[in-house]
């Protein structure tokens, strides 16, 4: 294939799985003129080298189960959702990313700067206390119930309640995504309803009916607690997923609910995404975007009247907006720009080298981009600096796992399991089968890894959030010890546990959450289903620990 076009004065760059065509050229990243580690599965067969799978196109990763290349994990297979983020070459066993690194599937050598291990030391504690949320059936829990400190060891903190669901609904299951901590409420989505439990004891504070199953959510409210919930627009197979509805999750109340309205012809509304950002929630689907205001529901713009190359997403997160387009001439190319959230305009653009897509975000400050060539099997994570040029490429040994919540027509968001702060990127590594996997720490101005912390034991440890120069990051449960919530600082060092969840009765219980949504506010954890199966039966739903 050739070569894309080098800049002036530049030696030719090798086409080898995994580098980039070639530095940017004027018009590559210039200025325009004018978005479990938890699952558990059936253990899968070894990794060994593969031919690359097809990169997804923009926007589009494999759906729930799709093959992909073999990989490793502790406890089984790689759970659904989740992909590698480097694509093995098919020669020498070696992941390819980004020019002069490479990811190889072992994670590192003993010559490898030092690790801090992820202890679980257990400090005299006080007896351990009762009264669990055990669930009585009734589809919400209740407050009485087997004690699941029972067993707790001396160190370790409480599980503080358990809510269980009981719904007998489709074939398929139902979606239980959305998990909102707001003051000292936690707003849990079930199928076709919201409901608040208060964060100490879980107890009911209300709950909102929708009249068909909630099918789309955000993590992300505005700053008066609101956020932008979809629901469909019947309960047969052929129903639409173009409702909007408001709600305020600080007061339990619903706002205005109106259909999102058609960009052109070709506008299926399948699986939208959801972000807001301020005043604006972006609505992102199968190759168009809208944008409207949380306030009012009014559209703000959309695709259809977007200058130049088309919005196929509009990625928001930390008060920062990026369109992810196409453009249609004879490549179908890539663009990503800055966006402004009330206007649409464009402040600068990034142009993907030809028949690049992007396939993953991992952060918008900076923004981080995982992009990928289909047709040459190459993939790199890229780093664009505030003016739209590529500033570095991330490198670095590992078979990398993120979550970035995207299925067969999702459109791409910000990774929901790798965290950006202080110019630094973390990401967690694959486990091997019985072994520890790491998150490893990459310096965004270099693209070079800074530090790696194994989470030891053949434990798997998943970033849950950065901020103040810390990285928070869930140490998940086995079947006989209970999970933890752990502190590594920016500069790296040793792991401190700021929570230690307990074993005995709870932790066959945590263990087994699969895929779950995981948050740790102001002391608690709360790791909840994505999903039931609702078959008429109790089943875990939200599951909350503190001291």
């Amino acid at each position: 294939m050739t070569e894309p076009p080098q800049p002036p004065n530049q030696p030719p760059t090798p086409s080898g799985y995994g580098h980039l065509p070639g530095p940017p050229q004027p018009g590559y990243g210039y200025p325009q003129q004018g978005e479990n580690p938890y699952a558990q599965q059936p253990p899968t067969q070894p990794m060994h080298p593969v031919q690359p799978p097809p990169m997804p196109q923009q926007g589009y990763l494999p759906p729930p189960g799709a093959p992909t290349a073999p990989m490793q994990q502790a406890g089984g297979a790689a759970p659904k959702k989740k992909t590698a983020v480097v694509i093995a070459a098919a020669v020498a066993g070696v992941l390819v990313l980004g020019t002069g690194g490479y990811f190889a599937f072992a994670g590192g050598s003993d010559e490898d700067p030092k690790k801090p291990v992820a202890q679980s030391s257990a400090p005299a504690d006080a007896k351990p206390s009762a009264g669990v949320d055990k669930g009585d059936g009734s589809g919400n829990g209740s407050t009485a119930g087997e004690d699941l400190n029972a067993g707790r060891k001396q160190g370790e903190d409480k599980t503080l309640w358990l809510r269980t669901a009981k719904i007998d609904g489709p074939g398929m299951g139902v979606e239980s995504a959305g998990q909102w901590i707001v003051g000292d409420t936690v707003v849990k989505s079930v199928w076709k309803n919201l409901t608040a439990y208060g964060v100490t004891d879980g107890k009911e504070k209300w709950t909102l009916a929708f009249p068909t199953p909630i099918c789309s959510v955000t993590r992300q409210t505005t700053a008066e607690a609101k956020t932008v919930v979809m629901f469909k627009d019947g309960d047969g197979d052929s129903a639409t997923c173009n409702q909007m509805k408001q709600v305020d999750l600080k007061a339990g109340k619903e706002g205005w609910t109106k259909e999102v309205p058609k960009e052109g012809l070709f506008d299926i509304m399948t699986s939208p995404s959801l972000g807001i950002t301020g005043d604006t929630v972006a609505v992102s689907r199968s190759g168009t975007a809208s944008a409207f205001k949380v306030s009012t529901g009014d559209k703000l713009f959309g695709s259809a009247t977007a200058e130049g190359c088309k919005p196929d997403s509009y990625v928001v997160n930390n008060g920062k907006m990026i369109a992810v387009s196409t453009c249609y001439d004879d490549d179908l190319s890539s663009e990503v720009s800055a966006a402004d959230p009330v206007t649409g305009k464009k402040s600068w653009t990034f142009k993907l080298p030809a028949k690049y897509k992007v396939a993953a975000i991992y952060s918008l400050d900076p923004v981080v981009l995982d992009i990928g060539n289909q047709d040459k099997k190459e993939r790199a994570i890229v780093v664009i600096g505030p003016d739209g040029k590529q500033s570095a490429t991330v490198s670095g040994e590992g078979s990398f796992a993120t979550e970035c919540d995207g299925g067969l027509f999702r459109s791409v968001e910000v990774c929901s399991t790798t965290a950006v702060d202080a110019n630094t990127l973390y990401m967690p590594t694959v486990a091997g089968s019985g072994k520890a996997n790491e998150i490893v720490a990459f310096d965004l101005g270099t693209g070079k890894v800074k530090w790696r912390t194994p989470a030891g034991d053949g434990r798997t440890l998943t970033p849950v959030g950065a901020a103040n120069g810390q990285l928070l990051a869930y140490r998940k449960a086995t079947s006989d010890q209970g999970g933890e919530v752990v502190s590594i600082p920016a500069a790296g060092g040793t792991p401190t546990a700021l929570l230690r969840n307990p074993s005995g009765s709870s932790a066959p219980i945590e263990s087994t959450f699969y895929t779950p949504k995981v948050d740790y506010v102001d002391g608690r954890l709360f790791i909840s289903q994505t999903r039931l199966l609702a078959k008429g039966t109790d089943e875990k739903l939200l599951m909350v620990f503190g001291k």
